[in-house]
């Protein structure tokens, strides 16, 4: 069983075609309870279509995904979403004309206890659930450092801070599993590392497991237990940073450049 040996996610020949372009070929890896596993590779190396997979944006032309006991791969994304598994986006979407904490508030849908008629007379049930939500919505704010700009639009955050919003959003959904695009896009090297700190820090308050898509190499190599790289859609090397670092393949493919980037800064 997977959960017996540790797996609480697995992806087992997982193809994406779009007429004759495989974004995805017959890529198979594993998500372990409690790990950070980082997903790096060169752009269009499919990495955010393996994340539009896990979360039933694309239903996959071949292969299988199984989250704990259950097949996935053909479930539509609300019923993903409620299954377990959260993530943010690459380009960043925050409801501008939303505040800050109204927009975590979003992220509670699906995890309500009131019904459709409590709604229409305001019940005492609803009243109350909806200021539980709002004391979540606020200790979430909190963990990602934005409790005191909760009444502020979000459109008034800066980059990085939006970039913790969306991530409080996600929290807001109650995952097990959380799959973060490139949550480090635009930061300098102090904002990246207090990025880490955070990350690290939800992980273990809200015992998650975490996909982790980055090309800042100093987030990857920080933060990560494993690192899948891919490169057209394919596996090119999975293994500890260590092991990624001392790659040859992965270092003529892809890292070289981004290392000797790192050290110029």
């Amino acid at each position: 069983m997977m959960q017996a040996s540790g797996k609480l996610l697995e992806l087992d020949k997982i193809s994406m075609h779009f007429g004759g372009v495989k974004a995805i070929d017959s890529l198979s890896f594993e998500l372990e309870q409690g790990e950070i596993l980082g997903i790096i590779g060169p752009n269009g190396a499919g990495k955010t279509t393996v994340l539009n997979v896990l979360t039933g944006v694309y239903i996959p032309t071949a292969g299988s995904i199984r989250y704990k006991n259950s097949v996935i791969n053909k479930m539509p994304p609300h019923e993903i979403i409620n299954h377990g598994i959260a993530r943010t986006f690459q380009n960043i979407r925050v409801f501008s004309s939303m505040n800050v904490e109204e927009n975590v508030k979003v992220g509670f849908v699906g995890h309500t206890d009131y019904n459709l008629a409590d709604m229409f007379v305001g019940s005492k049930n609803k009243v109350n659930s909806e200021q539980e939500i709002g004391l979540q919505a606020k200790a979430l704010l909190e963990q990602v450092g934005l409790d005191k700009k909760a009444k502020q639009p979000a459109s008034s955050l800066s980059y990085g801070e939006q970039r913790r919003l969306e991530i409080a959003r996600a929290l807001a959904c109650k995952p097990e599993i959380l799959l973060l695009d490139e949550p480090a896009a635009g930061m300098n090297p102090n904002e990246i590392d207090s990025l880490n700190e955070m990350i690290l820090l939800v992980k273990d308050k809200f015992n998650l497991s975490i996909i982790l898509i980055e090309h800042q190499m100093r987030l990857i190599m920080g933060i990560c237990s494993r690192i899948l790289v891919m490169n057209f859609g394919k596996p090119l090397a999975c293994g500890s940073p260590k092991e990624i670092r001392n790659n040859r393949e992965v270092l003529e493919a892809y890292l070289g450049k981004a290392f000797e980037h790192e050290k110029s800064r």
